[in-house]
């Protein structure tokens, strides 16, 4: 189990969204690169990295704040938003992201994205995020008529590093992740679920630590963490005795 901190992108600026509402994003840090080494130091051993207004304008709006990231963490970065070109995952990969999201690509031209994971092996993870249990693209503007399920299926054997599956519902509102419908993904696909939307203080880490979420291979939080309702120590411990359990 792996807790992914999260890095939402905003005209260059560290945000969390309201149920994926641009027009209600809260400013938690100006310097994404500060804020990139201060997860690191935590303890955390990854990084989701989302450039929101790529994800509306279909190609990258925070580079210069991606690349900040890049070259103030050693941990493993996942980034996604706007990625929606062979070109995109060219430069990005090359730039030392360790692996791209491609979300609205994959609806709107799957074969790309098993061109890409051909291409780079384990570098490339599919971002599902969903409405009412409906794939929702284009920075969450849109939703489509397919299911969660159906979309992850298409990629069963394309070599698909990981499904990021978030619950727009719960998104940035501290809800608590929606555990039945990530396992149901997870049960029904081969390829590893990072659950993400809502995860709101230790009692969404208690439970992913139970037995029944060893499926999933982590979790994507947020704002708990930037306003203080999860406390990555207690979070990070919970992790490692899990970790300790399994092994």
């Amino acid at each position: 189990m792996i807790i992914f901190p999260a890095i939402d992108l905003k005209d260059g600026q560290c945000v969390r969204l309201k149920l994926g509402d641009m027009e209600q994003a809260t400013v938690f840090n100006d310097d994404p690169g500060a804020q990139a080494k201060a997860f690191q130091d935590q303890g955390f051993e990854w990084l989701h990295v989302v450039d929101l207004d790529g994800a509306f304008a279909g190609e990258s709006k925070n580079g210069e704040a991606v690349d900040a990231i890049l070259a103030n963490t050693s941990n493993p970065v996942q980034l996604g938003g706007g990625i929606r070109t062979m070109e995109h995952i060219d430069n990005w990969l090359a730039k030392g992201v360790a692996r791209v999201i491609l979300g609205t690509v994959a609806l709107r031209d799957p074969d790309l994205v098993k061109e890409a994971c051909i291409k780079y092996p384990d570098r490339i993870a599919v971002g599902i995020d969903a409405k009412g249990g409906k794939v929702a693209v284009e920075g969450w503007a849109e939703t489509s008529e397919l299911t969660v399920i159906d979309l992850a299926k298409q990629f069963e054997d394309a070599g698909v590093a990981a499904i990021i599956y978030t619950d727009i519902d719960r998104d940035g509102v501290l809800k608590g992740l929606n555990i039945p419908s990530t396992l149901e993904l997870a049960n029904a696909v081969s390829i590893p679920v990072i659950a993400s939307g809502g995860l709101a203080d230790i009692k969404d880490i208690e439970r992913l630590v139970e037995h029944d979420c060893d499926i999933l291979e982590g979790a994507i939080s947020g704002r708990a963490l930037y306003d203080g309702r999860l406390d990555p120590d207690e979070a990070l411990a919970l992790i490692k005795k899990s970790r300790e359990a399994l092994s």
